[in-house]
């Protein structure tokens, strides 16, 4: 029998070693390094829950792995000889130790699929199933990421079969009892390489305020409950986007052509119509299945360039009232306390053979925040619909923070020299994300911001939404790459409730996470590429830097911004003796006198970059 104070889940580790068991309704336990057992990142775990809170939440201990998250791992080969070869395993951090006994033809910086033959605390003894290839192809490194985190780059035949079936166009028997919307001219406004168009939007000026209108693709009336498709997308729950390729959810025949709103082709669409007044509050709305034209397939820049004047469009004047209309309700949301946290997204060039050769970065402009602000009242009236319905569904829910990690975001903003008072109001912290704009530490606060916050899940409860302070919301606007969308859809238009939404809304959940970790494993390992492109191209390769952490024995560096952190030894800072005050948290030379705080601004020289290892060294200049 499960004791009280003992728990059954999934258990996330981190690189560093630690791990945090997974809680639906309450705190993540915060499980240490020695109490880690041999739990590996996924497992089912049986974990004891202590009396002690740290900083990172409840603490416990592993007692039991109840199940294997997997059987299989990949790594890089460190050291090889005729007995053993040594592996990195990026997912289980630096420090634990895995080996393949007698390796047949693998060498140093080879990438290994392995089989786990024995686990130990520290210690595991594999086999190898496959050579994948050397670390310095990067054109593996997609490849590797589907095999690290079991993904699937292909469809069964009886799911493309179906997909295909539905042909190119949409037949004229299709378009029956649905508005037809195909002359308003609407538009969408998307990435450069994006090929999967899930929303179109039109706003007009009326005499009471605006009218909004957000299409989606009506996924649901091309995948039905339980048929192979479903089946399919269900497992997957969401696209994967890695660099250059995406994992789709569905088929290209239906994701990239049928269910893709593109220009000048009729489309089936689910459409949220607003009608509100002058100062952008809702004041009426419908939901109804439609057919759709959309008439314009803008991407950011170029809707940019038609707002700004350099380039002429019939479609200016739409553009120019979601302009307007997006002002007003990015007030309204500000109004009820929520933070905006619009960051630059960071662009690699890669090129034919998968190395970066340089970056850019891409402002979160007024066209992004049109297309958010757009997306996020359709999501918000969608749920306030099935709540009024009384119809048991699946919501986007993001819990409140646990005060000490919101202890922490303030003693870092106060560090960098926001002042704040004990206990800040929203109407503060909205004040100090304005201060920072623009200035060096814009992104530090927003990091550390995000990083107080819990995971937004997937839940058939509905808490609300701390970040954007909504009391409900839903995933309604992107069925193509989410099948909680797709969920919402058939619960509007069949309202007929999936079976087990609460395993749904787990399973969801832990599938968005699986593939945030392959995106971003993948993101980071192009960002060491790029360095390292840059340290063999260039004679010095010097980048601002932000100290984000200092410790009695180093500092960490966040590479600014690129937004990879480093970490320098004290002994490799320079040729002074520094010392650490635990008082002030600095660190100050003895000779020199040079003094380093935490948020402060230096330049760094990159020394090195190891593949292999998956680090950078750097001299601070």
């Amino acid at each position: 029998m499960r004791k009280k104070n003992e728990i059954t889940s999934t258990i996330r580790v981190h690189p560093r070693g630690f791990g945090f068991v997974l809680v639906e309704d309450g705190d993540d336990i915060f499980i240490p390094k020695p109490h880690m057992a041999t739990a590996a990142d996924g497992d089912t775990v049986l974990a004891e829950i202590s009396a002690k809170k740290t900083s990172k939440g409840p603490e416990g201990r592993i007692l039991k792995i109840v199940k294997r998250n997997r059987k299989d791992i990949v790594g890089i080969a460190r050291k090889v000889n005729s007995e053993e070869a040594e592996i990195f395993v990026p997912a289980l951090g630096q420090e634990k130790q895995v080996y393949i006994s007698k390796p047949k033809g693998i060498k140093a910086g080879d990438r290994v699929l392995m089989g786990v033959s024995e686990w130990k605390k520290d210690i595991l003894i594999c086999e190898l199933k496959k050579n994948i290839g050397p670390i310095t192809n990067a054109l593996l490194d997609n490849d590797v990421a589907l095999l690290e985190h079991g993904l699937s780059s292909t469809f069964p035949k009886a799911v493309v079969a179906e997909a295909k079936k539905f042909g190119k166009e949409v037949p004229s028997g299709d378009k029956k009892n649905r508005r037809d919307l195909t002359k308003q001219p609407c538009v969408t406004i998307d990435p450069t390489t994006a090929k999967d168009f899930d929303d179109a939007l039109y706003v007009e000026k009326t005499a009471q305020g605006y009218t909004l209108f957000v299409h989606i693709a009506d996924v649901s009336a091309y995948v039905t409950s339980g048929s192979p498709l479903d089946t399919e997308a269900k497992r997957r729950a969401n696209s994967t986007y890695l660099p250059k390729r995406c994992i789709p959810m569905l088929p290209e025949e239906l994701s990239n052509n049928l269910c893709s709103l593109k220009e000048n082709v009729d489309r089936l669409a689910a459409t949220v119509e607003l009608h509100l007044d002058e100062s952008g509050e809702l004041k009426d709305h419908e939901i109804y299945r439609s057919v759709i034209c959309s008439k314009k397939r803008f991407t950011y820049a170029g809707a940019r360039e038609v707002l700004d004047g350099k380039k002429k469009s019939p479609h200016k004047k739409t553009l120019e009232q979601m302009k307007k209309l997006c002002a007003l309700l990015k007030a309204i949301r500000r109004k009820r306390g929520s933070v905006d946290l619009a960051m630059p997204e960071l662009i690699l060039e890669i090129n034919d053979k998968g190395i970066p050769t340089s970056y850019r970065l891409e402002e979160y402009d007024i066209t992004h925040q049109m297309v958010e602000e757009f997306m996020l009242k359709a999501n918000e009236i969608v749920a306030g619909t099935l709540i009024k319905r009384g119809v048991k569904s699946i919501f986007r829910v993001h819990d409140t923070p646990a005060e000490d990690n919101l202890e922490d975001f303030y003693a870092v903003a106060r560090l960098l020299g926001f002042p704040l008072t004990a206990t800040p109001t929203p109407e503060e912290i909205q004040k100090l994300f304005e201060a920072a704009r623009g200035t060096p530490h814009e992104k530090q606060i927003s990091v550390a911001f995000i990083r107080s916050m819990r995971l937004a899940t997937y839940s058939p409860d509905n808490i609300g939404h701390y970040g954007l302070s909504l009391e409900h919301y839903t995933h309604f606007t992107s069925p193509i790459r989410r099948y909680s969308d797709l969920i919402v859809h058939r619960l509007l238009f069949d309202k007929t409730p999936p079976e087990n939404v609460e395993q749904i809304a787990t399973h969801l959940s832990e599938q968005e996470r699986l593939s945030f970790r392959a995106e971003s494993g993948v993101l980071s390992l192009k960002k060491l590429r790029l360095l390292d492109h840059l340290h063999k191209t260039e004679k010095r390769v010097i980048f601002d830097t932000l100290i984000s952490k200092i410790k009695p024995f180093g500092m960490v560096l966040s590479i600014e911004p690129l937004m990879l952190e480093s970490f320098i030894h004290i002994s490799e800072i320079g040729s002074d003796y520094y010392v650490f005050d635990p008082k002030e948290g600095d660190l100050r030379g003895e000779r020199t006198g040079r003094h380093f705080i935490p948020g402060s601004s230096i330049k760094a020289q990159l020394l090195k970059v190891d593949l292999i290892e998956q680090t950078t060294s750097w001299k601070i200049l």
